[in-house]
């Protein structure tokens, strides 16, 4: 039950809810909070505020308080790697990642549960590379009292979710094994530029590199060169050159040679519209065309991450990158805080 009051008869009264302060470019946040028992000195802040009349409620037990009903719709939205441990601020509780790792939002359930109207959650995009503490999503119940039946529901929603709806997956640490081909770099006609790219991408996941082979444009030697990484222990590997359509660029069937499976090349993403990725024996393979050398940002970044977190990239995995896989070429990169791969 609600029942609404001037303010002057809510003195002494605890307050049912955050009220929101916002001063245009200094501050926005909760100028009193829900518990606040009101005095008579508070009457005129709260009138600068616009408040003339206060809520009273007395929730029956069918009702829940919009503070209560954001903890239960956190509990069940947070899976492995998301929790939260804030007490509610103006009705929002925020979920953060309690590891490094890759978020994982289970999209198709977190537009069922907000497509109930009467409750929020809004979220980081999945696959986003987060940081322990980086908040990842945040709930809320609209109104300021919620039927119960309504939260329930919600939470059966959230946690129909195989693995709940926010998860913050571990990538695990590389162990390249990066093979540079093109008989041009390997007979010194040109100087190698790629090898310094691929190491500070690998090493700003916290990976290494195992050992980098330079090799000419032949299947036999970069199949061997493949089985020989994999067999010093590369967890990884990484291919520079021969992803193009020209004859001499052997790489990809150099690889199937080698054992290379579920092998999907080509993608609607540009620049990277010749990335490669397969596995050997499980061991993901990925291949970087020339672009690699020109753009700061390609499909290799929007990939690397979720290899590492474990996923098997298929070819609708691939497919659906089109949408958001058109690189603005800004002139200075910004990447992930813009829109490419989104």
């Amino acid at each position: 039950m609600i029942k609404v009051v001037n303010i002057e008869d809510a003195v002494g009264q605890p307050l049912a809810h955050d009220i929101t302060e916002i001063r245009a470019g200094e501050f926005k946040g909760p100028a009193f909070q829900r518990g606040d028992i009101l005095t008579c000195r508070d009457l005129d802040h709260l009138r600068r505020l616009g408040k003339d009349h206060l809520y009273v409620i007395k929730p029956e037990a069918s009702e829940m308080h919009e503070d209560d009903a954001a903890m239960a719709m956190a509990d069940a939205l947070c899976g492995d790697g998301v929790s939260w441990d804030e007490a509610p601020r103006e009705g929002k509780i925020a979920l953060r990642a309690t590891r490094d790792g890759l978020l994982k939002v289970n999209v198709e359930v977190l537009e069922q549960f907000n497509e109930m109207g009467i409750v929020m959650c809004a979220t980081r995009h999945t696959n986003t590379v987060v940081r322990k503490k980086d908040q990842v999503a945040a709930t809320r119940a609209i109104p300021l009292l919620i039927a119960k039946e309504y939260v329930d529901g919600a939470v059966a929603i959230a946690k129909s979710a195989p693995d709940s709806i926010l998860q913050v997956r571990p990538m695990m640490t590389a162990n390249a094994g990066v093979m540079i081909t093109g008989s041009e770099v390997y007979n010194g006609r040109i100087e190698d530029k790629f090898e310094s790219i691929i190491r500070k991408k690998v090493a700003a996941f916290g990976g290494g590199v195992l050992d980098v082979v330079f090799l000419p444009d032949d299947d036999k030697m970069i199949a061997s060169a493949a089985r020989e990484l994999l067999a010093k222990g590369a967890n990884i590997l990484i291919t520079t050159g021969g992803m193009s359509v020209d004859p001499d660029d052997r790489t990809r069937f150099a690889l199937k040679e080698a054992g290379a499976r579920n092998m999907v090349y080509g993608t609607p993403v540009l620049p990277g519209a010749m990335f490669m990725v397969a596995y050997i024996n499980e061991i993901p393979v990925l291949g970087i065309p020339a672009c690699g050398l020109f753009s700061a940002t390609t499909m290799f970044d929007l990939i690397y991450p979720r290899v590492l977190a474990g996923d098997k990239i298929s070819r609708s995995d691939i497919a659906a990158k089109g949408h958001g896989g058109l690189c603005l070429g800004c002139k200075t990169c910004t990447y992930p805080r813009c829109a490419f791969g989104k």
